[in-house]
């Protein structure tokens, strides 16, 4: 590994050879190599994360160009996962890529997540990211978790590793207003600028930086260019953090 490549956030402070050092013993396991997934994978493998799981079974449609500039018009009818993979290796041979391109259950979730340091959850279907939050809160794994649909984007941490709040204390998920974002309409540079949000979250707890504050869900208007941000504590009766504190006892 070049000292030269990592100079530039290796001097930041709080950082340091030991940071790098740390991200380079990470795994983090990526769900969805989409419009938020491409540009979060870019910049964690650019930054020197060791382990790199991408998940994702769909194939490359010209359709997803414009927001997923890793791939190339030639890339339409292929798999995304390999696609991304050959990539990702590409702008870092330090990173080791693996892939995933089949959809998991729930128990092949928690398979894959519970050696993770982190999962980022950049699904685009409210099916998805309730069964990453179970598998997440079963492991106790961080999950760093991003939407964006029309002109409107969210960015949440969840720490179940620290007893924090989940995803489903957030969302209900017998909800009748949730919106999956496929097949809505979504800007292309917001998809961009969250999935490098969610890569910076992840660095930070990869490397121990920042506040931890796991109890907030910003919320990004993209015409008014402003973050709001939302307070919300975990829900004494939600039956993911329910069930999970109920197998840690037994």
């Amino acid at each position: 590994m070049s000292g030269i490549r990592y100079s530039r956030q290796v001097t930041l402070a709080g950082w340091g050879d030991s940071g790098q050092a740390r991200l380079a013993g990470a795994r983090v396991f990526l769900v969805g190599a989409g419009g938020l997934g491409v540009p979060a994978a870019t910049y964690l493998v650019t930054s020197g994360i060791g382990t790199l799981v991408v998940n994702d079974f769909d194939d490359v449609d010209e359709s997803n160009l414009p927001r997923q500039p890793l791939y190339r018009p030639n890339d339409v009818g292929r798999a995304k996962a390999a696609v991304v993979a050959d990539r990702l290796k590409a702008l870092n041979p330090d990173c080791r890529i693996e892939t995933v391109d089949s959809r998991l259950s729930e128990d092949g979730l928690q398979e894959h997540f519970d050696p993770a340091d982190v999962v980022l959850d950049c699904s685009d279907n409210f099916a998805t990211r309730f069964g990453v939050n179970r598998a997440c809160v079963a492991t106790r794994t961080p999950l760093v978790s991003g939407a964006a649909i029309r002109f409107e984007a969210q960015l949440a941490v969840f720490r179940p590793d620290l007893d924090g709040p989940c995803y489903r204390c957030l969302y209900d998920e017998r909800g009748e207003d949730l919106e999956d974002c496929a097949g809505q309409g979504v800007i292309a540079p917001l998809v961009g600028l969250v999935g490098c949000a969610m890569a910076l979250e992840t660095l930070k707890i990869l490397v121990g930086l920042g506040t931890g504050e796991y109890d907030r869900l910003r919320v990004f208007d993209a015409l008014a260019q402003s973050w709001r941000t939302f307070t919300f504590r975990r829900d004494p009766q939600c039956p993911v953090c329910r069930l999970a504190q109920s197998a840690r006892e037994q």
